[in-house]
């Protein structure tokens, strides 16, 4: 599982463009780098994802560099502040039991309710949950 957070949790994907525009980028990045994604959920604040990386050892942080730079330059077009820092950090977890793994999804799916963003998760169209 990888989580990452904005500088300072700022909201800077505050629309439904941006928060398109991170999910997209977010999938296309993942399926370059040989990832098989399990959930996500895309958020103006931070994103999370469940996968398997193709890699023995994990080139999350990799991938995440490279999400981030791209996102990054998007948005401060979009927002005119080039230059901007956008992403603070990401962190990955290795799952290694079932159990984990299940409650690692269901987190990640149920994460637009935990927020107050939906009442129903299959609602948050920035999210795998079905």
């Amino acid at each position: 599982m990888v989580t990452a957070s904005t500088y300072h949790k700022q909201r800077f994907f505050d629309t439904p463009e941006k928060l398109t525009l991170v999910e997209d980028a977010l999938l296309e990045t993942l399926e370059e780098y040989g990832w098989q994604v399990q959930a996500w959920a895309v958020f103006s604040n931070h994103y999370h994802f469940v996968g398997f990386s193709p890699e023995e050892g994990s080139n999350a942080m990799r991938m995440a560099t490279k999400l981030h730079a791209n996102t990054s330059r998007m948005v401060n077009r979009i927002d005119g502040t080039p230059g901007r820092k956008v992403w603070h950090q990401a962190w990955d977890t290795a799952i290694s039991f079932e159990r984990s793994y299940m409650a690692r999804l269901a987190y990640v799916h149920h994460n637009p309710v935990r927020h107050g963003l939906v009442q129903v998760a299959e609602m948050y169209p920035w999210c795998s949950a079905e």
